[in-house]
């Protein structure tokens, strides 16, 4: 999609002239392959950030709020964001989702459903685990912080330092456990949701601050999968 190749170019100069941006963990991204991109949510800046700099072409879902929002919404839709209702089961937004994933694509999106008012990883939803395990896709974590000073350090003419932070790539297994039942997926969530923790400056980690006693019961990584690291 030339319109978002073009506004990736803009996104990242832009970057580069309001923060100090420094990504660690590129060579973790599958090049091929359907993926979901999950990532912490603080403010209007991190899903951008994600998306500008993934080194595949990315297809981001948001709240529809934002798609309403008279200065973030007219980009928005120019760059091919595709909105999901809250509160609901917006079959729309899951069908697109489905088809994002099944045409072997990047779906980017956060597990909370919307950004964290204290900074902290809030609530996961069970949208993501759902999507992952119904087109057998493989999640990215991303940690992103520091995103939330850009626009008070703009105020002062500095440019903050932020930091984008790439995850081992993984999947979510259940071998022997037979039909994936409530419980089953509300734990992938909180397990996948505690390895995004694990990435995140302790401040950050919010509701799963509590990274010691974190379980990988139905979490398989890639490099398990393919025998590399071992």
């Amino acid at each position: 999609m030339l319109t978002r190749r073009v506004m990736n170019w803009m996104i990242r100069g832009l970057a580069g002239l309001i923060m100090k941006l420094q990504i660690q963990g590129l060579e973790n991204v599958p090049l091929q392959g359907r993926q979901i991109l999950m990532f912490n949510h603080v403010n209007f800046l991190d899903g951008p950030i994600v998306a500008a700099f993934w080194p595949r072409e990315v297809e981001p879902m948001t709240k529809v709020e934002n798609l309403r929002s008279w200065l973030l919404g007219p980009f928005m839709r120019l760059y091919g964001v595709f909105p999901v209702r809250r509160g609901e089961v917006d079959r729309r937004a899951l069908a697109k989702a489905l088809r994002v994933l099944e045409s072997d694509s990047v779906l980017l999106m956060s597990p909370e459903g919307t950004r964290s008012r204290d900074k902290g990883l809030g609530e996961a939803k069970d949208g993501m685990t759902y999507l992952a395990l119904r087109t057998n896709s493989v999640i990215v974590p991303v940690a992103v912080w520091g995103q939330e000073k850009v626009v008070p350090g703009l105020r002062r003419l500095k440019r903050m330092p932020v930091r984008m932070v790439v995850g081992k790539p993984f999947r979510f297994v259940h071998e022997g456990e037979g039909k994936v039942d409530r419980d089953m997926v509300r734990q992938m969530t909180s397990e996948a949701m505690h390895i995004l923790a694990a990435m995140l400056p302790e401040k950050y980690r919010g509701v799963a601050g509590d990274v010691s006693n974190a379980t990988r019961k139905y979490v398989r990584f890639l490099e398990a999968e393919t025998g590399e690291g071992s």
